[in-house]
């Protein structure tokens, strides 16, 4: 069971899809292998050389993993000196990496996570109207660095049509932003918080993953005292069941350069797991709360 986890096909990433020329190694890895801890509960995994489907980013030593009752983390270090670690979400069916530490540049992230994987029915909503919801986030209160990932479906305002492969990444981008909101409904001002720079599709094993880049025009902390001081944020979308799945990435934008090529990573990085049983779509019993 871990193998498969460990190893879908999904997983596969490529460079940065807002900077290509990283020049960021990819290693084959071939083999996996488990032992369980005395906890029972927990394994303890020593993942080696797997399949090219497994490409992330180019491993450069043996990684550690442990797995707890539906949440995989994985400790991986990255051949442009840079250590990241593995999140897998069995509950959505989801899963990518995010920046532990660069020795180069010296950073160090604290990361705190402030709302853990959880299903639909109960995640905290974005918007009044409920529509798409945080079901898992971390948080670097140190550097002001957020990660999370959301669910909705689809607005039907920009994606007019059922059929995905008409959507263009820029539909996608806002139909997920609209929903994110919390101005009301008929606002107009609801479009007009954030300023997309790039939007663009690329399809990763037969599935369509939206990327979009973005500001956000409203002020990210009470302390700013800068006029020009905006959240930049990346993002990547992907379609399942009816439903939007996205993760966003975002530091204040003054820091951007230190940190948006570690969190281009971890938006490359997320993907759509194969549904094993432990997975809960966001359509089954909504009106469950735990």
């Amino acid at each position: 069971m871990v193998s498969a986890l460990l190893c879908p096909s999904c997983l596969g990433c490529p460079t940065s899809p807002f900077s290509q020329n990283r020049g960021i190694r990819s290693v084959i890895r071939r083999t996996i292998s488990c032992r369980t801890s005395s906890a029972g509960s927990v394994v303890v995994c020593n993942a080696g050389a797997c399949r090219r489907d497994f490409i992330l980013f180019g491993f450069s030593s043996v990684a550690t993993v442990v797995v707890p009752s539906s949440v995989l983390h994985a400790s991986i270090e990255l051949d442009d000196d840079v250590k990241m670690a593995l999140l897998m979400d069995d509950v959505n069916g989801y899963s990518y990496l995010y920046p532990v530490e660069s020795l180069g540049k010296k950073l160090a992230f604290k990361w705190v996570e402030s709302r853990k994987p959880e299903r639909y029915s109960s995640a905290a909503p974005l918007s009044p109207d409920a529509r798409q919801r945080i079901v898992s986030e971390r948080v670097d209160m140190i550097n002001n660095v957020i990660i999370s990932v959301s669910i909705g479906p689809p607005n039907l305002r920009y994606l007019t049509s059922s059929d995905k492969n008409t959507w263009t990444a820029r539909d996608v981008a806002d139909s997920v932003l609209s929903d994110k909101s919390a101005l009301p409904v008929a606002t107009s001002q609801r479009t007009n918080e954030s300023s997309v720079l790039d939007a663009h599709a690329k399809e990763v094993d037969g599935s369509v993953y939206w990327y979009y880049e973005y500001l956000v025009r409203k002020s990210p902390t009470k302390s700013a005292q800068q006029p020009n001081l905006f959240r930049h944020n990346v993002a990547s979308t992907a379609e399942r069941a009816g439903y939007l799945y996205s993760v966003n990435a975002s530091a204040l934008s003054n820091k951007w350069d230190s940190f948006g090529p570690f969190l281009e990573k971890t938006i490359s990085s997320f993907r759509l797991l194969p549904p094993t049983e432990k997975y809960v779509p966001p359509y089954k019993d909504p009106w469950r709360f735990w």
